[in-house]
């Protein structure tokens, strides 16, 4: 027996997860977060895994992105989910280097 989700499931995950992830980084929650003393090296810290923290994220949108707009995964549900899957697997390692580099950030 086969289960099939509707893709909407992933990709409201896939967006809620890119929100956070945008919300955390460009809006200053990160830094409110994990920086709210104020020290400067906290924060160019946070900026490091910021970045890194970037490059996953730019994969997880190309996934998603891709996943939507290239006609082969469009018409094959399973080309489909995996791309999904990736997407949001990726958005959930940069929420997690986010979070692991403000906590580093926040060491003395």
């Amino acid at each position: 027996m086969q289960v099939r989700f509707s893709p909407i499931i992933p990709t409201i995950a896939s967006f809620l997860l890119a929100a956070l992830w945008g919300l955390s980084v460009f809006a200053g929650w990160g830094l409110e977060a994990f920086c709210a003393d104020g020290e400067s090296v906290c924060a160019q810290r946070l900026s490091t895994a910021s970045t890194v923290s970037g490059l996953v994220a730019a994969l997880a949108a190309c996934c998603t992105a891709a996943a939507w707009l290239l006609p082969p995964a469009r018409h094959d549900v399973r080309l489909f989910g995996r791309l999904m899957g990736a997407g949001v697997a990726a958005w959930v390692v940069a929420e997690g280097v986010l979070f692991l580099g403000g906590l580093l950030a926040r060491r003395p």
